[in-house]
């Protein structure tokens, strides 16, 4: 594995290590953003929270960080009605300006594709 995609890796698992702790520390902007349509918004926050952490760790160890980058994708898609709902609701009431809520939208699309470049086997390459 190239040195460049060795600390990316260990940059993402950093990144989203840090946040799912973040959802058991400060859980109410996470709280905020939560769609009203979805039930259970504290365990779904606590859950995704621990998902997080877990999938984040799962990506340093080369035996476990194929799989863990797919469950990262499946996580950012599984949230991203989340995000949907604080651009729709201008911060929701976060304090975040409207435009800002909107362009964490295509950042969802930026690190699906920075855990799918992680995730792949080295035997990819060209």
């Amino acid at each position: 594995m190239s040195r460049l995609k060795t600390i990316s890796r260990y940059t993402l698992a950093l990144l989203f290590v840090g946040a799912g702790v973040l959802h058991f520390l400060k859980p109410e902007p996470y709280l905020r953003i939560m769609p009203p349509y979805l039930p259970w918004h504290r365990e779904l926050v606590l859950l995704s929270g621990v998902a997080e952490v877990v999938l984040g760790a799962l990506l340093l160890p080369r035996r476990t960080h194929c799989w863990a980058a797919w469950g990262l994708i499946a996580l950012l898609v599984a949230v991203f009605p989340a995000n949907v709902y604080m651009a729709q609701t201008s911060g929701a009431g976060l304090g975040v300006a409207p435009w800002l809520a909107w362009a964490r939208l295509p950042l969802q699309a930026g690190l699906i594709l920075w855990a799918w470049w992680v995730g792949r086997p080295a035997h990819h390459r060209r």
